[in-house]
């Protein structure tokens, strides 16, 4: 197992490197800072923002609106998810409310968002409508995939409706609950970030890059790309530490 382990790490590692150099082979082509600037340009820049003022204040209020979100849309979506996937006439009614949240584009909702809330509460109006339809879906569909006779043996014994929730389904759809948070912070994410852009807050990820990209400060719309993917990356560790912790028999 540990080979098979360090085998996948030193593959990793491979394709990261290789990404890298492909990265600096594209930026000699061009050989322009205002195009594509090389990675250790951008490494120097990426130290400076960290280095700088507004750092802490731009990833802390970002990673507090994701939070935000993220809590909103995960206690609503796993609320309404068993409520859908426990009643068919419910389900019948979320399902259309769904199916719109996701095939609206983003963009449309964070013009109407500019229009409805402040700016510091467009990207987590944002986060919500992207996490939500994700868990909510996830939620439904591990009811789903609960053992219909196991249900209807609790039913035969007259256990309580809310008893057979507490015990058979929530330890049934913990792994799609989890599946679904991780795909929702990694689409949430984003949203979060495209929401700064266009809002502009005071201090956010969104907001410095969209600075940088006025100034045509490449080198720095692309370190904020990295902390951003960074931070998006510790975020999903942190949920699958979780799940393990949580879903103690995978």
């Amino acid at each position: 197992m540990s080979k098979v382990f360090s085998k996948n790490r030193i593959i990793t590692l491979f394709s990261t490197l290789l990404l890298i150099v492909a990265w600096k082979v594209v930026s000699l082509v061009y050989q322009s800072e205002f195009i594509l600037p090389s990675p250790e340009s951008t490494l120097i820049s990426t130290f400076k923002i960290i280095l700088s003022d507004n750092f802490f204040p731009a990833i802390g209020l970002t990673v507090l609106r994701g939070i935000i979100g993220l809590a909103a849309s995960f206690i609503l979506g796993v609320g309404l998810g068993i409520l859908a996937g426990t009643n068919e006439t419910f389900n019948a009614f979320l399902k259309p409310i769904l199916v719109t949240i996701r095939s609206t584009p983003v963009i449309s909702l964070i013009l109407l968002a500019l229009i409805w809330f402040k700016v510091d509460m467009v990207p987590i109006f944002i986060a919500f409508l992207t996490m939500f339809p994700f868990i909510c879906t996830n939620v439904i569909d591990g009811i789903k995939n609960v053992d219909k006779e196991l249900v209807q043996m609790a039913k035969t014994y007259r256990i309580s409706h809310w008893r057979i929730i507490r015990e058979v389904y929530l330890p049934a759809i913990t792994p799609f609950v989890f599946s679904g948070a991780s795909s929702a912070m990694g689409f949430g994410w984003r949203a979060i970030i495209i929401g700064e852009v266009l809002s502009q807050p005071k201090y956010g990820i969104g907001t410095f890059m969209q600075s940088a990209q006025t100034f045509l400060l490449v080198n720095e719309v692309i370190a904020w790309t990295v902390i951003a993917v960074i931070i998006s990356y510790i975020f999903e560790v942190i949920i699958r530490k979780i799940e393990q912790h949580i879903v103690v028999w995978n």
